[in-house]
């Protein structure tokens, strides 16, 4: 007997870091109205370019979204969400930072806040984020 077959979406790849502070408190963001999701709160990061590897599309994003500067070898990958949603499948690598130079700013109109993590289930998240939790309350 054959498996049915999947309806196949096109792969979004997107990387997240889960920036730590001095605290052990980790960064969300809060996506802005009139992005999809608006509300909700996410690691923070982007989508990968064609040519980027994640650890570039973090560097980028961090800065770009909040005035954060880091390097590669400060980037550790600790897990990866991948989740169906209605019109795409998402891919993303979760890494983790603690060393990064800069304070923290929304750049782009979002809120932020540094968050314990034993709190970060009080924070309403996109689907694919939420599984990614439990491996940062292990860690810290």
């Amino acid at each position: 007997m054959s498996e049915p077959r999947l309806k196949t979406h096109p792969i979004l790849l997107v990387a997240a870091c889960a920036l730590v502070d001095a605290d052990g408190r980790v960064l969300l963001a809060q996506r802005p109205e009139g992005k999809a999701l608006a509300g909700l709160w996410e690691f923070p990061g982007g989508k990968i370019e064609p040519g980027e590897t994640p650890e570039e599309t973090l560097i980028r994003e961090l800065e770009e979204e909040l005035g954060i500067h880091t390097r590669i070898p400060c980037l550790a990958p600790l897990t990866f969400a991948s989740h169906t949603y209605e019109t795409f499948h998402l891919l993303m690598p979760l890494y983790i930072c603690r060393r990064f130079e800069g304070t923290a700013v929304g750049r782009e109109g979002q809120a932020i806040k540094w968050v314990r993590p034993k709190a970060l289930r009080d924070y309403p998240m996109p689907p694919a984020d939420e599984p990614l939790i439990p491996f940062l309350m292990d860690l810290l």
